[in-house]
């Protein structure tokens, strides 16, 4: 396939596809192919890899072109991005050997299924800034909280807006490790194992591993401060709960002295 240039765009557009409207409605006017939880997409400027979570990336693709497929798959999406993550590449073919450098990847031949295990790690990549992000914010949001709790003692909020700070932290994080899996060695490779090393040297380059591991250290950091905030409800409630016991004692005390 001839491609008019040589960038690569990888752009998160949601959270996942809703596959068979994707199928019948949105790639009905490309002669896609399906390769497990990606889609091939020829077009007349390049080409298109659609991950099932959400991720497109595109190979030599012009600005209006990708806009026109993104147009198409965005009402397919069940939860559109609103604020997309877009990471930029070059790219060469026939080269002696696969390589990258500063974002430069040179491909050893022209094969498209070369291009796939290339654009699984991108992929990942980017979804991996998307979580990043997610947790990210959560800590910033909630950065507050251990610093009042070692100043003061206490959290001075109410009991349902720690419910609330809880219900946004847990949520975060059930997200993220409910698309855990997607980090993980795409089921591609077990079909076409020839391709895995293309795939883990991208990988490598990108350093998905350690920021995986980073981001599990995160998710333990979230988790330490749900555990705090439940304490601090329990807490709360017990309080509570002590002070209606003694209104009720003092209102027993008061009520015997006047019989």
């Amino acid at each position: 396939m001839p491609f008019c240039n040589s960038t690569i765009s990888v752009i998160n557009l949601g959270d996942a596809f809703q596959i068979p409207e994707l199928e019948s409605a949105a790639l009905a006017p490309y002669e896609f192919t399906r390769y497990r939880d990606a889609y091939h997409v020829p077009m007349a400027s390049g080409e298109a890899w659609l991950f099932q979570y959400g991720i497109v990336v595109f190979w030599a693709v012009s600005d209006d072109d990708q806009q026109l497929l993104i147009k198409r798959v965005t009402p397919y999406i069940l939860l559109e991005s609103t604020k997309r993550s877009r990471e930029l590449f070059q790219f060469s073919l026939n080269a002696e050997q696969l390589s990258v450098r500063g974002d430069h990847i040179s491909l050893p031949g022209e094969d498209h299924l070369l291009r796939l295990a290339v654009s699984h790690a991108l992929a990942q990549s980017t979804q991996l800034i998307v979580f990043e992000t997610m947790v990210l914010d959560n800590i910033k949001a909630t950065a507050h909280i251990p610093a009042t709790l070692a100043e003061k003692g206490k959290i001075p909020l109410r009991r349902k807006e720690l419910a609330k700070i809880r219900g946004r932290l847990f949520a975060a994080k059930s997200d993220i490790i409910l698309h855990y899996g997607l980090l993980d060695t795409p089921e591609f490779f077990w079909e076409h194992p020839n391709l895995e090393s293309t795939y883990m040297q991208l990988a490598r380059y990108l350093d998905i591993k350690p920021r995986v591991d980073v981001l599990s250290q995160k998710l333990g950091t979230i988790h330490e401060l749900l555990e705090i905030l439940a304490d601090e409800q329990n807490h709360s409630h017990s309080a509570f709960l002590e002070w209606i016991v003694i209104l009720l004692i003092g209102f027993e005390v008061v009520m015997a002295a006047f019989h």
